[in-house]
C-alpha cells in the first residue's frame, strides 16, 4: 500500500545517479559493410565511441583515447562516414579526421586524415568517386567544403565564400554534389541556399548553381539524392519543412496525404531545427516514395510514403523517431519511448516487425514511469501554445489528502529547439518524488511549423515567458497543480527564459538555471560566429533598439528577482562564458537573494560526465526541498 509523504519528499529508489546513468543516447546511423554502424554516448565514460551491428551481434569499434565528436558551428554533427575499407570519423580531443581499417577481426589502429591543427571538421561524406572524404572545414570563422584524399590526405576546396555550410550530399553516380549555404545575418532555420554542382572531367568540381532560396525566404536542409538521381530537399517555403523534389531544373512540393493530418501541410516538420550536422530525416525510397518522420503535436512519426499517395506507420510505438538509415531488408532509426530509453531500431520491411539493437531499456517498471500528456493553452492574443503535462508518479507514495503537488516548469535550450513526450529520466527524477513536471513548447520552437518558430523573431523574453507562465497557470486553473509551489528551470537559452520568468513574474517560488544567458549584450560580443547574429534577431539590432537588450537581460533585471536561484556553469564554456553565470549571482548575492552557484571546472556547454549530471540534480532538487 502507497504510503503518505508530502509532495516533493517522496522517497524512490530512482536516484540522481539512476537518471544520469540512464542519458545514454544515440546518434549518426549509416548502414554498410554488411551492417549497421552508429554512434553511442556514454555519460559514464563521457565519450562518443561507434558501434557496429552485424550477425546479431553489436561490437564497439573504437579504441581507448578516441571519442567520436566533431565541434563545427560547436554543435557539430556528421561525426563520421564509411569510406570503402573501413570508417572515417572525427576525434573529439583534436577535431582531426582519422582512417580506420575494419577488416575481418582486426580493426586497425585509427590513422590521422587531415593534420591541420587549426581546423575542424564535421559532416563527412564519402566519395567513392574520387576516393575522398567530403567534409565542412572550420577554420576560425572560415568556412567552406573541402575534400580531403584517402591516400595522402591531400586538401582541396569543393566550395567556399558563403559564410556557412552544411549537408554535402552526392549523386549515386558521383556526378552532382548539393549542399546547404547560408550567409550572416540568416540562421540555419531563416534563410538558407540549397547549391548543386556538376563534377568535370578532370574530376574537380564546378561552380555551385543555387536551385533553391535565393530569394532568402525559405529554410532548406538535407538535400539527398535517389537512386535513380533525382533531387530531394526538406523546405519550409509552404509553411513547414517538408519534402520537395527536383523537377525540369526546379523544386516542387512532393504529394503528401496531408488531409490526415488535420492541421493540412503547414501545420507540421518533417524535420528538427538545423542545430547540428548530420541529421537524416527522410530517405528517397525505390519508385519514388520517401521514408520520412512527421512531427505533429510535438510527436515525431515515423512514415513510408508510396509514390501512389499511400502511407504506413512504421515503429508506432514510439513518439519520437530520428537519423534514418536503410538497406535491402530494413528501415533503421533511432526511436524513443515514453516509456523506454533511446533505442536503436530495426524495423523489417516488409512485414513492418520491430526489433531492438541496442538501448531500449524500460529502467522503471510501467507502473512507476510518469506519461507525457499533450497539454494545449491559450497565450498572447488569442493564440496556443504547446507543452506536456507529466504527473507525479510513484507507486509507494501518496500526497496528503487534498494535496496539489508542486511543479517544476521545463524550458529548452535553443531557443528554436523543442521538447518531446520521450523516457525523460530527470523529468522521472521529479515526479517520482512528487513533483508535477510541464515540459512547454514555447511560442518559437520548432516541430510545429515556420509560423510558430518565427514568434521569436525579436521577441525573445516576452513570447516565452507569457508561454511559461501561462502553462503554468493553465494547470493551476485546471486544479492539477499547487499555484503557491511552481518552480522554473532551463539550460542555455532555456535558463534565459527561466531567469527572465523570475524577473517577470511572482508565480515562481523558486529556479534554477543551468549555464543560462543572463546577458544577451555582453555574449553578443563573444559568441561564436554561429550564433553571431542570432540575439539580433531574438531581440533586435542594439544599434537600432539598445534599451532592448538591457530591458531583457536578467542582469539588468536582477533587482526584479526575488525568489532564490541555483545555479550551474561548465568551466570550459565558450557558448556561454562562466563570466555570464558568475555576473548574475554576484548581483542577486548583493541584493541579499538566496542564490547557491556550481561550477564544474571541465565542463564545456552541457553536462558530458555522469557524476557531474548526477550532482546538479540532486542539488537541484535538495534546493527546492528547502524552498517547500
Amino acid at each position: 500500500m502507497a504510503s503518505c509523504h508530502p509532495c516533493g519528499f517522496w522517497p524512490s529508489d530512482w536516484s540522481a545517479d539512476a537518471a544520469a546513468a540512464a542519458s545514454r543516447d544515440f546518434a549518426e546511423l549509416q548502414a554498410g559493410h554488411g551492417g549497421l554502424f552508429w554512434i553511442e554516448y556514454d555519460p559514464a565514460q563521457a565519450r562518443c565511441t561507434l558501434w557496429r551491428w552485424r550477425a546479431g551481434a553489436a561490437t564497439c569499434l573504437t579504441p581507448p583515447g578516441f571519442s567520436l565528436r566533431s565541434r563545427v558551428y560547436e554543435y557539430g554533427g556528421g561525426a563520421f562516414c564509411l569510406t570503402g575499407q573501413g570508417v572515417a570519423f572525427v576525434n573529439e580531443a583534436d577535431q582531426q579526421v582519422y582512417l580506420q581499417d575494419l577488416a575481418e577481426d582486426a580493426y586497425g589502429t585509427p590513422l590521422m586524415l587531415s593534420a591541420r591543427a587549426e581546423c575542424r571538421y564535421g559532416d563527412l561524406q564519402f566519395d567513392r568517386r574520387s576516393h575522398a572524404i567530403l567534409a565542412v572545414e572550420e577554420q576560425g570563422v572560415e568556412h567552406r567544403l573541402v575534400s580531403l584524399a584517402l591516400a595522402d590526405g591531400a586538401r582541396r576546396i569543393v566550395a567556399e565564400g558563403a559564410d556557412f555550410y552544411a549537408s554535402p550530399a552526392l549523386s549515386p553516380e558521383g556526378g552532382r554534389l548539393a549542399w546547404i549555404e547560408w550567409s550572416r545575418p540568416a540562421q540555419p532555420w531563416t534563410s538558407t541556399r540549397l547549391q548543386c554542382a556538376e563534377r568535370m572531367a578532370d574530376g574537380q568540381w564546378g561552380d555551385g548553381r543555387c536551385l533553391a532560396g535565393a530569394d532568402g525566404e525559405q529554410s532548406l536542409q538535407q538535400p539527398r539524392f535517389a537512386a535513380d538521381g533525382r533531387l530531394y530537399c526538406l523546405s519550409d517555403r509552404h509553411g513547414g519543412w517538408q519534402p520537395w523534389c527536383e523537377q525540369q531544373e526546379r523544386l516542387v512540393p512532393y504529394p503528401l496525404a496531408e488531409e490526415r493530418h488535420g492541421e493540412g501541410q503547414g501545420g507540421f516538420d518533417c524535420a528538427p531545427a538545423p542545430w547540428q550536422l548530420g541529421t537524416i530525416s527522410y530517405l528517397p525510397l525505390a519508385a519514388g516514395g520517401l521514408l520520412l518522420t512527421h512531427m505533429v503535436d510535438g510527436f515525431a512519426s515515423l512514415f513510408e510514403h508510396a509514390a501512389d499517395g499511400s502511407e504506413r506507420q512504421l515503429a508506432g510505438e514510439y513518439s519520437r523517431c530520428r537519423q534514418l538509415a536503410m538497406d535491402d531488408p530494413y528501415v533503421f532509426c533511432i526511436a524513443d519511448s515514453p516509456e523506454r530509453t533511446p533505442a536503436v531500431l530495426a524495423i523489417e520491411r516488409a512485414s513492418g516487425d520491430v526489433r531492438i539493437l541496442a538501448g531500449g531499456e524500460r529502467p522503471l517498471p510501467a507502473n512507476q514511469v510518469s506519461h507525457p500528456q499533450p497539454l494545449r493553452f491559450a497565450t498572447g492574443e488569442g493564440e496556443t501554445a504547446h507543452a506536456f503535462f507529466y504527473p507525479p508518479r510513484n507507486a509507494g507514495c501518496r500526497g496528503r489528502p487534498g494535496e496539489r503537488p508542486p511543479l517544476v516548469v521545463f524550458t529548452h535550450g535553443g531557443p528554436t529547439s523543442a521538447c518531446y513526450p520521450v523516457f525523460d529520466p530527470r523529468i522521472q527524477f521529479w515526479t517520482q518524488r512528487g513533483f508535477a513536471v510541464v515540459d512547454v513548447n514555447y511560442r518559437g520552437s520548432s516541430g510545429f511549423g515556420r509560423a510558430y518558430r518565427q514568434r521569436l523573431h525579436e521577441q525573445w523574453g516576452v513570447v516565452d515567458v507569457e508561454d511559461v507562465c501561462q502553462a503554468a497557470r493553465a494547470l493551476a486553473a485546471r486544479g492539477l497543480i499547487d499555484p503557491a509551489r511552481v518552480f522554473v528551470r532551463g539550460s542555455s537559452a532555456g535558463g534565459f527564459t527561466a531567469l527572465c520568468a523570475l524577473a517577470a513574474s511572482d508565480l515562481f517560488r523558486g529556479g534554477a538555471s543551468l549555464y543560462g544567458v543572463s546577458d544577451p549584450l555582453a555574449l553578443r560580443r563573444v559568441t561564436h560566429k554561429f550564433e553571431g547574429d542570432y540575439l539580433d534577431w531574438l531581440i533586435g539590432d542594439p544599434q537600432r533598439v539598445p534599451q532592448r537588450f538591457r530591458e531583457r537581460a536578467p542582469l539588468h533585471n536582477a533587482d526584479r528577482i526575488d525568489a532564490p536561484v541555483i545555479f550551474f556553469q561548465g568551466g570550459q564554456d565558450t557558448v556561454v562564458p562562466p563570466e555570464q553565470t558568475e555576473a548574475m549571482v554576484a548581483a542577486l548575492r548583493w541584493r541579499g537573494v538566496a542564490v547557491e552557484y556550481r561550477r564544474y571546472p571541465q565542463e564545456r556547454h552541457g553536462f558530458r560526465e555522469a557524476r557531474n549530471q548526477a550532482d546538479a540534480l540532486e542539488r537541484e532538487w535538495r534546493f527546492y526541498q528547502r524552498l517547500l
